[in-house]
């Protein structure tokens, strides 16, 4: 009996052309650029086309009150105009995570806009920016839509690894990810912990996910765990052939 061929979903090949050529440009560019003054306005000027369809211009009309709400959007698309959580947590490295907060924030607003949802380019996307904001970024790795990150710069992921869509991984501790693993979706791997008694109070200790492991969707990695090589985290279906 004849098996049939996989069909692998492409862009039109002249989408395809732009989708490359934007993509490469970017990652020269943050390349080019490491100060976090650089790359906000390069993330700047891209959400603000991303956004509001059009180049920035740096003219806002601030005295008219009719125009707060798009002074507002505009001023956000600016990294330099934003907080994130992690810039509050005591431990945060300020040097490693200001070089890396423009580039958070293109992840999380690349997710929230249309493009996004674009899956052959998103996975292309997030795969160029991780390169520029993990610690270790290996080869044919899959980064699905909506994956939340907290510093970036204590994550290790290697070789052909899949993170599905809206994974949080909080590597305030570090976490390494080995090869071929998978994150599933809506998984929680974390690297740190709240002491009970004050829960300002933090420990951290990193995680690993070992070569080949499976964590399951909506699974919880709590900090410190150390998952086997092939082992498996949560509950998947039982075969039932």
């Amino acid at each position: 009996m004849a098996t049939s061929e996989i069909v692998v979903p492409h862009p039109a090949a002249e989408a395809e052309e732009i989708y490359r050529r934007w993509i490469r440009f970017l990652d020269e560019e943050f390349l080019r650029h490491c100060s976090m003054e650089r790359r906000s306005e390069i993330v700047r000027d891209q959400l603000t086309q991303i956004y509001l369809g059009r180049p920035h211009s740096g003219k806002l009309n601030l005295s008219l009150t009719s125009e707060l709400p798009g002074n507002v959007v505009s001023l956000s698309l600016d990294p330099m105009n934003v907080t994130l959580e992690a810039e509050h947590f005591p431990e945060v490295d300020r040097e490693r995570f200001s070089r890396r907060k423009p580039l958070l924030w293109f992840w999380q607003m690349f997710d929230r806009s249309p493009l996004g949802l674009n899956h052959w380019l998103g996975l292309r996307f997030r795969c160029m920016l991780g390169r520029h904001i993990f610690e270790h970024l290996g080869s044919g790795v899959k980064i699905h839509h909506g994956v939340d990150l907290t510093y970036g710069y204590n994550l290790s992921i290697g070789d052909g690894a899949v993170i599905r869509q809206r994974a949080l991984l909080n590597d305030r501790g570090g976490i390494t990810i080995g090869k071929n693993a998978i994150v599933g979706s809506y998984s929680r791997i974390f690297s740190f912990w709240h002491d009970a008694a004050d829960y300002e109070k933090i420990r951290l200790q990193p995680t690993v996910i070992g070569n080949g492991a499976h964590i399951a969707s909506h699974a919880i990695v709590l900090a410190g765990q150390n998952v086997a090589p092939g082992a498996s985290v949560g509950s998947f279906p039982a075969d039932t052939a």
